[in-house]
């Protein structure tokens, strides 16, 4: 056999190769239900239950349940009959909603552990204090990732390593955490309006989080998937992490894409509006409406069409009920492979989804190709 001389860059590529297949193969093993060998690595996830899958978050190493829960906590109102909307990011305003809304996020967690979910990504002011105050001694049953909008990058006054970091801290010790398992810090949704500076203060405050045992793992959410894919290139060691939009509409652009550099760097991916910030639905979220069965097909069709994309790991939906939590339970046992019926009510969903987008929200439209 000739010699042969192997670049770096060859010898990288070749190693991402073979760890994707591996990760492959592993997420088949572990979506077998108990009913095939499951490795070792997998069933030392917290709170692993065999009914459940498992995937793994990029270079991480952990493994979270195939869909995970979004702190959001969208129409709970419906869910709990507040006396008035609950604010997606703070938190009921009426002191006569705050029992009722913290019960239904008890229950919610509850179903979420018993089932086996264990990865919950905080992603409002209000969502990490409320959820670990649920938690309590439950919080080393799931991986938390953190993010505290008011305290990171979308607050100009924020955008300095020491300012960054100091907040970070102070939330942890509200939280009374000792560590995140992610930090992945919350850009501007249009990340490329960020000035080099601005970057530079995001990477250093991730790194020296992560050497000073705040987090375990460190990345980012945005809405802009140029700049996201910039940002993994350039620097590959400390974006482990990407939370950013996927929808049923959503799909891969067959060159450039941002997935071109989530598999090359082996990042992991939480997918936030899979349902499009319920746009896809036809109710409004009430939970003996006339439409709840029909939204639960819809919601478990979303899911089966993320989830057929190896390389998201996890979509985040916010739950507000236990049977909400069950339907994706069945979501992820469903098949991915969809059938012609299947698809037909698929692109239905996708046209309700486009005709019903809120104006907040229009910018999903820019999502169809990633």
């Amino acid at each position: 056999m000739p010699n042969e001389t192997v670049t770096r860059r060859e010898f990288v590529q070749e190693a991402v190769a073979t760890a994707l297949a591996s990760t492959v193969a592993l997420s088949a093993a572990a979506r077998t239900g108990g009913q095939g060998k499951v490795p070792n690595e997998v069933k030392r996830t917290r709170n692993y239950k065999p009914e459940m899958e498992y995937r793994r978050l990029g270079k991480t190493g952990l493994w979270v349940s195939a869909v995970s829960l979004g702190g959001h906590w969208k129409r709970i109102d419906k869910a709990i009959q507040a006396g008035a909307e609950i604010d997606p990011y703070e938190g009921p305003n009426q002191k006569a909603d705050v029992e009722p809304f913290m019960k239904n996020r008890d229950a919610v967690i509850s179903r979420c552990l018993e089932v086996g979910f264990n990865c919950i990504d905080f992603a409002g002011n209000a969502e990490a204090e409320t959820y670990c105050n649920v938690l309590g001694k439950r919080r080393e049953k799931v991986y938390l990732c953190y993010s505290h909008p008011k305290s990171e990058l979308r607050e100009p006054e924020n955008r300095t390593a020491k300012k960054l970091l100091e907040l970070f801290e102070a939330g942890l010790k509200r939280c009374k955490l000792e560590y995140a398992d992610v930090w992945r810090l919350m850009a501007l949704e249009r990340g490329g309006r960020h000035s080099q500076a601005d970057v530079d203060a995001m990477i250093e405050a991730l790194n020296t989080a992560r050497k000073k045992g705040l987090c375990r793992h460190t990345g980012l959410s945005t809405h802009d998937r140029e700049w996201a894919k910039t940002i993994i290139e350039t620097y590959p060691d400390t974006i482990e992490v990407l939370c950013t939009p996927y929808t049923a509409t959503s799909k891969e652009l067959p060159e450039d894409s941002l997935f071109d550099a989530i598999r090359k760097y082996d990042v992991g991916v939480l997918g936030i509006k899979p349902f499009a910030s319920n746009a896809i639905f036809k109710g409004d979220g009430a939970p003996n409406g006339p439409h709840v069965e029909e939204d639960n097909e819809r919601a478990r069709l979303a899911i089966r069409y993320i989830l057929s994309n190896p390389a998201i790991t996890a979509p985040i939906p916010g739950l507000v009920s236990a049977h909400q939590v069950d339907n994706m339970v069945r979501a992820i046992k469903e098949s991915r492979e969809l059938d012609l019926k299947d698809v037909a009510k698929l692109d239905v969903i996708r046209k309700d989804m486009m005709a019903q987008l809120p104006d907040d929200h229009r910018w999903l439209t820019e999502w169809e190709y990633v």
